[in-house]
């Protein structure tokens, strides 16, 4: 059953990832409607892109080693232009599904397997602080972009962050990276003091 599950789960991952492509194609987001969408994406572009070059050269030189076997060919080039899409798929899903702020609460985000809702009500305080570094710690997550968080938010009462292969686990303070971590500070802290 257990087995079952973790199949399920990589699958709706790979689902997202297809529906984040499509999204990003056709220039859409998604979940930010009634929001105010803050981006992430940016400072990985870069990264994502030469994952991408990687891939492809990987897809080229394994075509030209494996000419003589052409069934083989045929098997490594589907899998090789599987894992250029899936590259691609990650970064946009990143540009898809920024975080966003609503009237009560913030949506925490990372690609499509982190979502975090956040309540206004439970924030304690939230700043623009850069970090490269992160250690894991009980209670606390890191979404770091390019290495980096660039906005930390500390709670009262936890939000339950579930993990990639459905673990819930409690947090109780939040580092991510924000294209404009000024702009979404400034936002969330307004936001925070007219709910007030």
């Amino acid at each position: 059953m257990k087995v079952l599950r973790t199949v399920w789960l990589l699958v709706r991952h790979e689902v997202r990832l297809f529906v984040s492509l499509w999204l990003w194609a056709a220039r859409r987001t998604h979940g930010t409607a009634g929001g105010t969408a803050f981006g992430y994406a940016r400072g990985q572009g870069a990264v994502m892109l030469g994952f991408a070059f990687v891939c492809v050269i990987e897809t080229v030189a394994m075509s030209v080693l494996l000419r003589d076997w052409p069934a083989v060919e045929r098997a490594v080039l589907v899998l090789d232009v599987y894992g250029v899409v899936i590259v691609v798929g990650m970064h946009a899903a990143s540009v898809v599904r920024p975080h966003v702020l609503y009237d009560g609460s913030l949506r925490v985000r990372r690609a499509g397997h982190v979502d975090v809702r956040v309540p206004l009500e439970r924030i304690a305080s939230v700043r623009r602080e850069l970090r490269t570094t992160h250690e894991k710690a009980e209670g606390e997550l890191n979404l770091p972009v390019g290495a980096q968080t660039s906005v930390t938010i500390e709670l009262d009462e936890p939000v339950t962050h579930v993990t990639f292969l459905g673990r819930r686990r409690p947090v109780r303070v939040l580092r991510f990276h924000a294209d404009d971590a000024g702009g979404l500070v400034r936002a969330l802290t307004q936001e925070r003091s007219t709910a007030a």
